[in-house]
């Protein structure tokens, strides 16, 4: 879901009676400019002016005398009634030795700060209490403010043969400024109750509005726009964790220096300024009582790309002798980037500066995000129990539809008139044109289905390829709520223009459990399947245009299958499959099994199978649709343990398989991403070669490199060839690490990727497997390459290298080059 254009610039004004100064201060000698200095009116109201030295000073008289100071530098005053609209304002360095002026400031700032950072713990609410609980208001907006923007209908007149003619160049400005007059962009209000119960902080989202739909995005209520505590080892602002100022390490990370002292909640608090020592790091104020030294107040900024700004506010329990948090305020405005940026995982995109001296802005120039959270019904050591204290944020079942009663007693003030006009507007809009009717279609497309009344069509049925079927195209799907919520019917067929047979599964589940998203079902199927392939039950469905590997394969193996299963994710943080099926299995190449003297070239296996997915570090939100991962954090775990029942349906052997599976990845503030992945099988007793392990190979056996050349995997082994290496026993390691996106042309951007693979295995009783060639991988198998991905439209170029005890005598046999293929949906 793509809400286009959000990228702006904010100037705010004043309202009637009131006169706006706006201005930049910077030094006399190197005209640099100068952060967070401090402007002061004769009646000793102030303010301090932003990291880039521009201040917006709003006073209630035309004339104003105003008085900026800085820390080093002579004051200077400047009169309002000077006829500008902006000022640059230069201080001048004070003739005192200024170099021991600053190593004073640096000293008492960190020494400030080392006793803030000692502090922390009685000075953290969630350290110092046992339990407390809030009621919390928070709104959202997307909007512009209509005064910023030139609201001119651009014209020409020409005297043609003495002819007037009026030409319309452009209204676009006057249009996007009448819009934006009447109404904002996007609105949402939320009213949530925080219960903390040492040490879990749990939200109930009790009301949710969303102008324009009638149920809420829950991935968007779960946006952390900047962190609820300012005393975490890690801040949080706009989905990006930074190292806090106050963290134990704060001294190696920032630099700090006193500006001011000022009074907050009538307790005087000193002001210090922090920068981090690298330049895309956070910079703010934190302002810090000079009894306690707690943070009283904070201001938290990012500028780059996006221009962000946090704003925490705090008020003084004389009781508790604590700052409590009662007013989080956080800004996002235009920066600068010579390509678009998407946010809120692509939800929003901002437009590309445009470097054209002459250019035209547009709405995206204008535009800003505006959250604000008001804390209310403060309880400290109140009488409390949290319950499911896995899941991070519930949402009640009537929290989106609450009546006007419920608004107008949790809302902190009332609506005003462009919010009470935005709901109006986008909830006609977005019926008239069946918006979310659309949003719910692009999800489903997105997913591999295509919505049609009460069914989705299955894309991944349509048609495929591979060496033993050639062309296979289909029909399948799945019923949606339209039908049921509660009954699911699903199903496919397909069939082989090569080997000439129908596959086909038919199955049904029944919902028992909306809290744990339980569901019971039963399914038969006839299909075919790769030989040795490793398959987790829980894994998402994923789908793709193509599927690279199954193009190549030839070795696949027939079953028959009925199935019954229970899947739920009542265990916390977890999605959980059992399963019961009986097979009949088909090989279909040249294989069979000596078992106990016989040879066994089809056979039955009945089985029972437990499979966990579990991401112990992500949050989850609770709604009546079922639990949603909202936040996913690494690393996560896959374990999956097979049983056969040797007593039960005809079944011929006596087997087990466990197998399990680590994920890590780790996102860089520069735009680079590591990640890394270990995978692992073990399999005892009587298993068939089909049923065994393959470390997912992707080469193709042909005597020339470039006959070689196919489309890469995403973590399959490039060098290995098909059939080559089976085990009974294996574990595999991949590592990658992804660097930012290079322009080297308008539209060549690769990024460049840099891949290891290793993996380590062994065969019992190959006796056992008759008909097919092998090897093992007791020395390991290694291989290294590049993957220049997304190089053009999403198609890129990989090349790896085999090496080891593997190796093969001929140089090119150790080398593969394959195109790669990323799509981008936009979203």
């Amino acid at each position: 879901m793509k809400l286009a254009a959000i990228l702006f610039f904010f100037c705010s004004l004043s309202l009637q009676a009131q006169f706006q100064i706006s201005g930049i201060i910077k030094d006399t000698n190197t005209k640099k400019v100068l952060p967070f200095a401090s402007i002061t009116d004769t009646h000793g109201f102030s303010t301090i002016a932003e990291a880039d030295g521009k201040f917006n000073f709003i006073t209630n008289s035309q004339s104003e005398i105003l008085t900026i100071s800085y820390i080093g530098y002579e004051p200077k005053t400047i009169t309002t009634l000077e006829t500008k609209s902006f000022f640059t304002i230069y201080l001048l360095p004070k003739t005192v030795a200024l170099e021991e002026v600053a190593i004073s400031n640096t000293t008492l700032a960190n020494a400030i700060i080392a006793k803030v950072i000692l502090k922390k713990q009685n000075n953290n609410p969630q350290k110092k209490f046992r339990t407390f609980q809030f009621k919390s208001y928070n709104k959202i907006l997307i909007t512009a403010n209509p005064d910023s923007i030139i609201g001119k209908i651009d014209t020409l007149f020409v005297n043609a043969a003495n002819k007037v003619i009026l030409s319309k160049i452009d209204s676009s400005d006057y249009k996007f400024k009448k819009i934006i007059d009447k109404q904002h962009l996007f609105l949402t209000e939320k009213v949530s109750l925080f219960q903390f119960e040492k040490p879990l902080l749990k939200e109930t989202i009790l009301g949710t509005k969303m102008a324009g739909f009638k149920e809420p995005i829950y991935e968007f209520l779960g946006f952390n726009l900047q962190s609820l505590s300012i005393y975490d080892e890690r801040y949080e602002l706009f989905e990006t964790k930074y190292k806090s100022p106050i963290s134990r390490s704060a001294f190696n990370e920032y630099k700090f220096k006193i500006l001011d002292s000022t009074f907050v909640d009538h307790r005087e608090v000193v002001v210090l300024y922090f920068k981090n020592k690298s330049s895309n790091g956070l910079e703010g104020l934190l302002y810090i009582d000079t009894e306690n030294y707690a943070i009283a107040k904070a201001v938290m900024r990012i500028r780059g790309i996006l221009d962000i700004k946090g704003i925490h506010e705090f008020t003084y329990l004389p009781e508790e002798k604590l700052w409590f948090p009662m007013r989080n305020n956080f800004k996002l405005v235009k920066g600068k980037s010579k390509v678009p940026t998407k946010i809120l995982g692509g939800r929003i995109e901002f437009a590309a500066e445009n470097e054209e001296t002459n250019s035209k802005k547009t709405a995206s120039d204008y535009t800003y995000i505006s959250s604000e959270i008001h804390v209310f019904d403060l309880k400290i050591n109140p009488n409390l129990k949290i319950n499911t204290s896995s899941v991070k944020i519930e949402v009640q079942d009537n929290a989106n539809n609450r009546d006007d009663v419920f608004w107008n007693q949790n809302r902190v003030d009332s609506l005003d008139r462009r919010s009470e006009r935005t709901y109006t507007v986008l909830d006609s809009i977005i019926t008239k044109k069946k918006i979310e009717k659309k949003i719910i279609f692009g999800r489903r497309v997105i997913n591999g289905y295509v919505p049609f009344g009460p069914f989705d069509f299955d894309l991944r049925y349509l048609l495929s390829y591979n060496n033993f079927e050639g062309f296979r195209p289909g029909i399948g799907g799945i019923t949606n709520e339209n039908l049921s919520k509660k009954v699911r019917i699903e199903g496919y067929t397909a069939y082989g223009l090569k080997d000439e047979n129908i596959k086909y599964n038919l199955g049904t589940g029944v919902r028992v459990g909306n809290y744990s998203n339980t569901w019971i079902g039963g399914s038969y199927t006839d299909d075919i399947r790769e030989v040795a392939s490793t398959i987790f039950a829980t894994d998402k469905r994923v789908f793709k245009i193509y599927d690279s590997r199954p193009i190549n394969i030839s070795t696949f193996f027939n079953f028959k299958t009925w199935r019954g299963y229970i899947e739920t994710k009542i265990i916390p943080k977890t999605d959980t499959i059992w399963q019961f099926s009986q097979s009949f299995i088909n090989p279909l190449f040249n294989y069979a099994f000596n078992y106990n003297g016989n040879l066994y070239t089809s056979f039955n296996m009945t089985t029972t199978m437990l499979c966990l997915q579990w991401n112990p570090f992500s949050d989850f939100m609770q709604t009546q649709n079922g639990k949603i991962e909202y936040e996913k954090r690494y690393p996560k775990f896959a374990l999956q343990f097979t049983k056969s029942l040797s007593n039960f349906g005809n079944n011929d052997f006596d087997f087990g398989k466990i197998d399990a599976r680590i994920e890590y990845e780790k996102k860089y503030l520069n735009g680079q991403k590591s990640a890394f992945l270990v995978q692992a099988g073990y399999a005892y007793g009587a298993l068939p070669l089909t049923h065994l392990y393959n470390t997912s190979p992707n080469n193709l056996n042909i005597d020339k490199l470039l006959q070689r050349i196919t489309i890469a995997g995403k973590n399959s082994f490039e060098t290995m060839y098909f059939n080559e290496f089976f085990s009974s026993e294996y574990v595999m390691f991949q590592l990658k690490h992804g660097f930012k996106r290079v322009e080297l042309f308008s539209k060549v951007k690769p990024t460049l990727v840099l891949v290891t693979r290793m993996a380590w295995g062994t065969m019992q009783h190959p006796e056992r497997h008759v008909g097919i060639d092998y090897k093992t991988l007791e020395r390991g198998f290694f291989e290294s390459g590049i993957e220049m991905n997304q190089i053009y439209k999403g198609f890129g170029l990989t090349g790896f290298y085999r090496y080891g005890p593997n190796q093969l005598p001929r140089l090119e046999d150790n080398l593969t080059v394959k195109f790669s293929f990323i799509f981008d949906f936009g979203f």
